[in-house]
């Protein structure tokens, strides 16, 4: 993080209304951060995001879990992305680099100077959670979601009401962990029989433990509902380039 930023600005700018000179500079900050966004992910793809807690360490089950499926996601042709920290991301990147896959991080700056994981091709660093998690959507063809915490959840219920809404009405989840994931399926059955969520908001949902059936279930719905993209030339007058 640069050392000259107010660590508290962002925090003033969600207090209420400022003078407008305040708020058009904030909006213009905004507005480069999904440009720079934009342009480092343009030429990634295709690309599935794998995220959960920062805090698992090499060894750890759920670390495993997401380095062989990083390896099982890059090895079926897609970019692996992660936020490119620590844990399950670092994990994710890792298993992409051991069978030469593409690996690439979305970094989100944050006061305790999160370092970008040693296991990534390329790595964007972000200020805002929320371009972030626009790139992360914008740019995937599905969520691979493991055990986490309020940000894994934060992610994942962003991607559901998405997908409930029809803003991204045929985007495959797959939630990996069967027992971690109890309560959340529980409240998510809750909602079902009460009204709140419709049947087929569930159809864009794979809870499991395989690894197998979490990437065929990826590739049966891109298969079947991921729109065609012609393939895209950079632009060296701009400075693009692929990795």
């Amino acid at each position: 993080m640069n050392a000259k930023r107010r660590p508290d600005l962002d925090l003033e700018l969600l207090k209420g209304p400022h003078n407008r000179l305040t708020e058009l500079f904030f909006a213009l900050r905004v507005t480069a951060q999904f440009i720079k966004g934009f342009r480092n992910m343009h030429f990634m793809g295709p690309c599935i995001s794998l995220f959960g807690s920062a805090r698992f360490q090499p060894g750890h089950p759920y670390y495993e879990m997401a380095k062989n499926m990083g390896a099982k996601v890059a090895s079926a042709g897609f970019t692996v992305i992660t936020g490119g920290g620590p844990g399950i991301m670092q994990a994710a990147n890792e298993g992409a680099k051991s069978v030469g896959g593409k690996s690439v991080g979305i970094n989100i700056e944050l006061p305790f100077e999160q370092q970008p994981n040693p296991y990534l091709d390329h790595t964007v660093d972000i200020r805002y959670f929320f371009v972030r998690k626009v790139l992360l959507t914008k740019y995937s063809f599905g969520f691979v979601v493991f055990p986490g915490g309020f940000g894994t959840l934060d992610e994942l219920f962003e991607a559901l009401t998405l997908i409930q809404t029809k803003k991204m009405p045929h985007f495959p989840v797959v939630l990996m962990g069967k027992d971690y994931w109890k309560g959340q399926l529980d409240q998510i059955k809750q909602m079902h029989e009460t009204g709140t969520i419709s049947p087929e908001d569930e159809d864009m949902l794979c809870i499991t433990d395989d690894l197998d059936q979490g990437l065929e279930f990826l590739q049966s719905m891109i298969e079947k509902h991921a729109p065609k993209r012609g393939r895209m030339r950079a632009w060296w007058l701009l400075g693009e380039r692929r990795i």
